[in-house]
């Protein structure tokens, strides 16, 4: 008898696409505790509350994984959407993600002691990278298109585009 699958968990949840003044981006590099061999690298964000705008939870979670201050009003997008379908200690999702960016000038240390406990279990750096870098990683990066989107957005800002990205 085969047992069946459970639905995946729906969640929704903002990430922000931060770059500094030199054009890098902010990764997160994660792993599932279940699975320590599934490695990714990501955005900071993550779920919102109930509730929640989408907007104000990505300004909260860029805060809380980062340290770093930004407002709502210095978020421009969506400049993309996307649907993840992933496992995580051993249970299935949905995640329907909004991806906002923000351009950062001055001060980028960035600090992760703001971190829950699953994230502290399950986030090994926070790193700023190159677009090129970004594709050197040599581990899988969500959304994949992340390099492209990068370079699209230092070198001629968001063009008012929401896109939906793999």
């Amino acid at each position: 008898m085969v047992t069946p699958r459970p639905e995946p968990e729906h969640r929704r949840a903002a990430r922000v696409i931060v770059v500094d003044e030199a054009g890098r981006v902010l990764l997160m590099r994660g792993y599932d505790p279940a699975d320590p061999s599934n490695v990714w690298w990501i955005t900071p964000g993550g779920g919102l509350e109930p509730g929640e705008d989408e907007r104000a939870g990505a300004v909260r979670e860029l805060f809380e994984e980062s340290g770093l201050r930004v407002g709502p009003d210095e978020l421009a997008g969506p400049v993309a959407v996307r649907t993840a379908f992933f496992s995580f200690m051993g249970r299935p999702y949905r995640q329907d993600e909004v991806l906002f960016f923000a351009r950062l000038t001055g001060a980028t240390d960035v600090d992760g002691s703001g971190w829950t406990d699953i994230e502290r279990a399950s986030v090994t750096e926070l790193r700023w990278c190159a677009a090129d870098e970004v594709e050197a990683l040599g581990e899988p990066v969500y959304p994949p298109a992340l390099p492209s989107i990068v370079r699209g957005l230092v070198g001629h800002g968001w063009d008012g585009t929401t896109r939906t990205v793999g």
